[in-house]
């Protein structure tokens, strides 16, 4: 790798202006030169302007890929099954499956075995996440909620039979599920009643 670009080896992700910035070059040349890096197999693109350094992505752990879906569409956060697990609410592992929840757009960008799965929903809905080691994730109830809020519209597949709601607060649960619509509010009710 050239030595101008070995500060990239420290990066998570980097986008096409870093690399305007990193060379001091015009976007058209950092365009084909990104292009160029994709074709070697230096660089892996995961989405327009937004990629990794192959040789770092084989070593990403579990954490970094979840850091790399929050940014690969702002403002969202992880969420559903992939929270569920995390939670361990669920029996279901997602080991290179990662879902958010966004209020930009339904997307998924599917990378080198890796799928990031980003779910739309209202600005209203988009709440009950937090911090944790830099990773942006639903609390366990509200990932409850997106997911069964998502089902109850036909949006979603959710594995009721892998859900294990013992750790679920019904308090939190229903007071956050005040939000959603009736439809949801009463599928939530039967999951919790079923479980």
């Amino acid at each position: 790798m050239p030595r101008d670009l070995k500060p990239l080896r420290e990066r998570l992700f980097f986008t096409l202006d870093d690399m305007v910035t990193l060379l001091g070059v015009d976007r058209r040349s950092a365009q084909v030169l990104c292009s160029r890096y994709i074709k070697s197999g230096r660089f892996i693109r995961l989405k327009r302007d937004f990629y990794v350094l192959e040789e770092n992505w084989v070593s990403y752990s579990q954490e970094d890929f979840l850091r790399i879906a929050n940014f690969l569409q702002v403002p969202s956060y992880i969420s559903l099954m992939t929270a569920l697990s995390i939670h361990g609410v669920t029996t279901q592992v997602q080991r290179d499956y990662f879902e958010s929840i966004s209020v930009r757009q339904t997307v998924t960008y599917t990378v080198k075995g890796k799928t990031f799965a980003f779910h739309k929903v209202k600005r209203s809905y988009y709440f009950g996440f937090e911090k944790r080691e830099g990773i942006f994730i639903a609390s366990k109830e509200k990932a409850l909620i997106d997911a069964v809020y998502l089902w109850s519209f036909g949006r979603y597949p959710l594995d009721l039979a892998s859900l294990d709601l013992k750790d679920i607060d019904e308090e939190k649960l229903f007071k956050m599920a005040e939000a959603f619509p009736k439809r949801t509010v009463n599928a939530l009710r039967k999951v919790c009643e079923t479980l």
